[in-house]
């Protein structure tokens, strides 16, 4: 497919299709090309400060719940709690859950509001092989909480 198209009078003019193609092209590479995969021997925290540019700490605040072994890793149950009591003084805003060895290695995230959800979460996600997950919580005074828990699949979910 050429990006021209040949006007009636001999010249190559821009089609509305090439433009469009042009264009997603454009996206689709930018989103291949982004750096997905963590560092070998990076740490979870540093995966963190990397991905957000804010330190977080290890807290028993945060309650992540997954399977230690799952047979697929196309749907690996997770379940999440963050003791908070959800004031305006004191809340989740949100919580992003992490798989550093995932092409993409930010899984899902979940915004809250303060008196009107609980931060509980229940869902499931894919891992493309056996790995450390982690939640982060991002608290309303800007903390960031982390819980990570070691997730062992059989099979490749990512694919």
């Amino acid at each position: 497919m050429y990006p021209f198209a040949a006007a009636g009078d001999g010249t190559l003019s821009l089609t509305r299709r090439s433009i469009l193609a042009a264009a997603g092209t454009g996206s689709l590479s930018a989103v291949l090309a982004r750096p997905s995969a963590a560092v070998a021997d990076e740490s979870p925290a540093d995966l963190v400060q990397r991905l957000t540019g804010k330190a977080a700490v290890e807290s028993d605040r945060v309650h992540l719940t997954m399977p230690a072994t799952f047979p697929t890793g196309y749907t690996v149950p997770l379940g999440l709690t963050i003791d908070s009591p959800m004031t305006a003084a004191d809340h989740v805003r949100n919580v992003r859950v992490l798989a550093p060895h995932n092409p993409i290695i930010e899984v899902v995230s979940f915004d809250f509001v303060p008196y009107r959800s609980e931060p509980r979460i229940s869902t499931r996600i894919r891992l493309a092989e056996p790995q450390f997950v982690l939640a982060v919580a991002e608290m309303s005074d800007g903390a960031l909480l982390m819980a990570k828990t070691w997730v062992a699949v059989a099979t490749n979910g990512c694919a």
